[in-house]
Protein backbone atom coordinates (compact mmCIF):
# COMPACT_ATOMS: atom_id res chain seq x y z
CA UNK A 1 0.00 0.00 0.00
CA UNK A 2 3.07 2.02 0.62
CA UNK A 3 4.40 2.13 -2.63
CA UNK A 4 1.79 2.16 -4.31
CA UNK A 5 0.91 5.55 -2.76
CA UNK A 6 4.23 7.12 -3.21
CA UNK A 7 4.13 6.33 -6.66
CA UNK A 8 0.42 7.91 -6.84
CA UNK A 9 2.37 10.66 -5.14
CA UNK A 10 5.04 11.16 -7.46
CA UNK A 11 2.52 10.74 -10.42
CA UNK A 12 0.28 13.71 -9.17
CA UNK A 13 3.23 15.88 -8.43
CA UNK A 14 4.91 15.38 -12.06
CA UNK A 15 1.38 15.72 -13.42
CA UNK A 16 0.77 19.02 -11.44
CA UNK A 17 4.40 20.55 -12.60
CA UNK A 18 3.26 19.44 -16.20
CA UNK A 19 -0.18 21.26 -16.17
CA UNK A 20 1.57 24.71 -15.02
CA UNK A 21 1.48 23.58 -11.23
CA UNK A 22 -1.66 22.97 -10.74
CA UNK A 23 -2.38 23.32 -7.09
CA UNK A 24 -4.73 20.94 -6.41
CA UNK A 25 -2.80 18.10 -8.04
CA UNK A 26 0.65 18.87 -6.66
CA UNK A 27 -1.19 19.22 -3.17
CA UNK A 28 -2.79 16.10 -3.16
CA UNK A 29 0.56 14.45 -4.65
CA UNK A 30 2.18 15.66 -1.81
CA UNK A 31 -0.83 13.85 0.99
CA UNK A 32 -0.16 10.92 -1.37
CA UNK A 33 3.41 10.85 -0.93
CA UNK A 34 4.17 11.68 2.82
CA UNK A 35 1.15 9.71 3.61
CA UNK A 36 2.97 6.59 1.69
CA UNK A 37 6.17 7.16 3.56
CA UNK A 38 3.95 6.99 6.53
CA UNK A 39 2.75 3.46 5.23
CA UNK A 40 6.51 2.10 4.42
CA UNK A 41 8.68 2.97 7.45
CA UNK A 42 6.14 3.75 10.35
CA UNK A 43 4.90 6.92 12.14
CA UNK A 44 7.43 6.89 14.54
CA UNK A 45 10.53 6.43 12.40
CA UNK A 46 8.48 9.03 9.74
CA UNK A 47 8.82 11.43 12.92
CA UNK A 48 11.98 10.35 14.07
CA UNK A 49 13.81 11.10 10.47
CA UNK A 50 12.10 14.28 9.87
CA UNK A 51 12.22 15.92 13.22
CA UNK A 52 16.07 15.19 13.83
CA UNK A 53 18.09 18.45 14.78
CA UNK A 54 20.42 18.68 11.95
CA UNK A 55 17.07 17.67 9.71
CA UNK A 56 15.06 20.62 11.22
CA UNK A 57 15.70 23.16 8.82
CA UNK A 58 15.22 21.23 5.89
CA UNK A 59 11.87 20.04 7.52
CA UNK A 60 10.49 23.61 7.68
CA UNK A 61 10.88 24.37 4.00
CA UNK A 62 9.39 21.10 2.99
CA UNK A 63 6.48 21.39 5.47
CA UNK A 64 6.33 25.19 4.93
CA UNK A 65 6.66 24.28 1.05
CA UNK A 66 3.61 21.67 1.40
CA UNK A 67 1.79 24.46 3.46
CA UNK A 68 2.07 27.10 0.80
CA UNK A 69 0.99 24.67 -1.71
CA UNK A 70 -2.36 24.01 0.04
CA UNK A 71 -2.69 27.73 0.18
CA UNK A 72 -2.44 28.05 -3.22
CA UNK A 73 1.12 29.74 -4.31
CA UNK A 74 2.48 26.78 -5.74
CA UNK A 75 5.67 27.71 -7.38
CA UNK A 76 7.07 29.10 -4.16
CA UNK A 77 5.75 26.14 -2.45
CA UNK A 78 7.21 23.54 -4.86
CA UNK A 79 10.76 25.72 -4.49
CA UNK A 80 10.58 25.99 -0.99
CA UNK A 81 9.98 21.77 -0.73
CA UNK A 82 12.59 21.71 -3.43
CA UNK A 83 15.15 23.34 -1.26
CA UNK A 84 13.88 20.94 2.45
CA UNK A 85 13.57 18.00 0.23
CA UNK A 86 17.28 18.71 -1.01
CA UNK A 87 18.65 19.60 2.15
CA UNK A 88 16.56 16.69 4.24
CA UNK A 89 18.16 13.59 1.89
CA UNK A 90 21.70 14.99 1.19
CA UNK A 91 23.08 11.85 2.83
CA UNK A 92 21.19 9.84 0.41
CA UNK A 93 22.08 11.07 -2.95
CA UNK A 94 25.54 9.81 -3.06
CA UNK A 95 24.21 6.00 -2.24
CA UNK A 96 21.32 6.31 -4.95
CA UNK A 97 23.81 7.36 -7.67
CA UNK A 98 26.18 4.61 -6.86
CA UNK A 99 23.02 2.12 -6.78
CA UNK A 100 22.63 3.29 -10.31
CA UNK A 101 25.97 3.54 -12.07
CA UNK A 102 26.33 -0.23 -10.55
CA UNK A 103 23.15 -0.83 -12.13
CA UNK A 104 23.62 0.55 -15.03
CA UNK A 105 26.99 -0.09 -15.60
CA UNK A 106 27.74 3.78 -15.73
CA UNK A 107 31.43 4.84 -14.34
CA UNK A 108 30.66 8.40 -14.49
CA UNK A 109 27.68 8.09 -12.57
CA UNK A 110 28.93 5.54 -9.84
CA UNK A 111 31.90 8.26 -9.30
CA UNK A 112 29.24 10.80 -8.24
Amino acid sequence: IGVGLVSFGLFFLLFGILLYFDSVLLAFGNLLFLSGLVFIIGLRRTCTFFFQRPKLKGTSFFLGGLLVVLLRWPVLGMLLEAYGFISLFRSFFPVAFGFLGSLANIPLLSQV
